[in-house]
């Protein structure tokens, strides 16, 4: 299954040296490039992208508009975005990841961290290392301003197993598919799984905001290590 990108950046650089990247790899290629955010959206509803590395600041419409618009629409469920960003402290990538972004890179990003992290995030993980996740949810908690995300409830939150729950502060911790299988003796088959299923029951679209919820809801809290 080949895995189809679209590039929406600015800077015609970025998106050539990206392109030049990707299509070179095999079971990847890109099927669109986008110098705004309106465009982005148009191109996503038209290209039909796995994966959007979606730049921040653009002209017309940022990235931040575009994740939600493209976030939005029913017909995009699908669609993954990683936001492309100069610098990984952004107040701005915490918003991201609140619109339903998968995950960030530093437009420094070397080759193979960058189709490392396509192939991750079109896999149904989050690009979210636990130095990340931890950081920017520390940020996120203390930013009163920052719109939360929909509560699920109580009952939503009573409606996990005892496996899901684990697997949820594990998720949280920034673990991926395969640190959960390993650490919990499953298969990375299983893992995945139990994590679709609590974003599931929890309304989440994202593993990305799956993380959020378990920081906002108390699940987990900053400075946590796993035992």
């Amino acid at each position: 299954m080949t895995i189809r990108v679209l590039l929406a950046d600015d800077q015609p650089l970025i998106r050539t040296g990206f392109k030049l990247i990707l299509d070179s790899e095999p079971g990847i290629t890109v099927v669109g490039e986008a110098c705004d955010g309106a465009e982005a959206v148009g191109l996503a509803r038209t290209a039909r992208p796995d994966i959007v590395l979606m730049d921040i600041r653009m002209p017309e419409m940022d990235g931040l508009d575009a994740t939600r618009h493209i976030v939005a629409d029913d017909t995009l469920t699908g669609v993954r975005i990683l936001i492309l960003t100069t610098f990984e402290n952004d107040d701005n990538i915490v918003r991201a990841l609140r619109a339903g972004a998968s995950g960030f890179l530093g437009k420094n990003v070397e080759p193979y961290d960058l189709v490392r992290a396509v192939r991750t995030v079109a896999g149904g993980e989050a690009l979210l290392s636990p130095h990340a996740t931890q950081a920017l949810i520390t940020q996120f908690l203390s930013r009163p301003e920052l719109e939360p995300l929909p509560d699920p409830g109580p009952a939503a939150l009573g409606g996990l197993t005892d496996r899901e729950k684990e697997v949820l502060v594990l998720v949280a911790h920034g673990l991926s598919n395969d640190e959960i299988a390993e650490r919990l003796y499953v298969s990375p088959l299983t893992a995945k799984t139990h994590v679709n299923r609590a974003m599931t029951k929890l309304g989440i679209r994202d593993r990305a905001q799956l993380v959020v919820l378990a920081y906002q809801r108390g699940i987990v809290r900053p400075g946590d290590t796993l035992t």
